[in-house]
């Protein structure tokens, strides 16, 4: 992360042996208590070579260059509807909350790429949030921002050889008949923006969801999904298809609507990284209260 470092905001180090991030700071850093030192390293408040690091046993080398601040960094992004996971210098990871949309439409609406917009010029970052994929308005989860025009050519051209794993959780309507299996179709929108599906090609584009049942009641069903297309709502036209639409669809759905949200929310998102070729993996928690109707 790029920030303009003012004179005396961190402490430099350089390793002499080879460690784990957590094990080094705490054997090195003697001006922080072990507490300091988590909280800092938990605040984005290290930097390894340059790259803001969170991850305690991220392993450090001789030579490797570590940059310590002195307070506390995480002060300055504070949005009750975005989390950043991850961040360097090519790429935000974030999760999103219900209600917020992944980008602007329309005037002022409250949307994720402002919120990082705003983040990047209070911490004088001199890049802008460029949107690469899109979560509806009222799905949670992972998402990929990138920082630069370079990262999100790649990342949009390139996008299904980079994200090999990519995984939804929902509540659905009913209790799901089977444990598994796969959807596949054509999915085309309507002139009212309404997304259709046919079993022969309609001119639309084709997609393909599976599904894996994860916990069901005679109510409700928890189901993980795995897509190998990413088309506009495909997971919520997928379901209704089933007969087990997405608990809280307004659009696709059937009215049942136990957490008064809509309850899809992406979990899993593992690409490998557009400019270090490294894999990245991230995973959230279901929601507690998907989980809390199968108590």
């Amino acid at each position: 992360m790029n920030y303009v470092n003012h004179k005396g905001e961190y402490d430099h180090y350089e390793v002499t042996n080879d460690s784990t991030l957590l094990a080094w700071l705490l054997e090195n850093v003697k001006s922080m208590s072990k507490n300091k030192v988590k909280a800092t390293l938990q605040g984005r408040g290290i930097k390894v070579d340059g790259k803001v690091v969170t991850q305690f046993d991220y392993p450090v080398t001789r030579g490797t260059k570590i940059a310590v601040s002195k307070t506390k960094r995480n002060d300055i992004f504070k949005s009750r509807y975005v989390k950043i996971v991850y961040e360097d210098r090519y790429l935000v990871v974030v999760e999103k909350n219900v209600g917020i949309l992944s980008m602007a439409a329309g005037h002022s609406s409250l949307n994720v790429k402002s919120v990082l917009d705003d983040y990047f010029k209070k911490s004088r970052q001199k890049c802008t949030a460029h949107v690469v994929h899109r979560l509806d308005r009222d799905t949670s989860g992972l998402m990929i921002y990138a920082k630069d025009m370079n990262t999100e050519q790649i990342l949009e051209h390139e996008w299904h050889d980079l994200v090999y794993d990519r995984r939804y959780v929902a509540v659905v309507s009913g209790e799901m008949e089977e444990d598994g299996g796969t959807i596949a179709n054509w999915l085309k929108d309507n002139k009212a923006y309404v997304t259709y599906s046919s079993p022969v090609d309609n001119g639309g584009k084709y997609a393909v969801t599976h599904f894996h049942t994860l916990q069901r009641t005679t109510d409700h069903s928890l189901v993980e999904f795995s897509l190998e297309t990413g088309r506009k709502n495909q997971i919520r036209v997928h379901t209704a298809d089933m007969g087990h639409p997405v608990c809280g669809d307004h659009k696709y759905g059937n009215g049942d609507d136990p957490l008064h949200r809509l309850c899809l929310h992406a979990y899993i998102l593992c690409f490998t990284h557009p400019v270090t070729h490294e894999r990245m993996e991230f995973q959230t928690l279901i929601p507690a209260s998907f989980r809390s109707l199968f108590k």
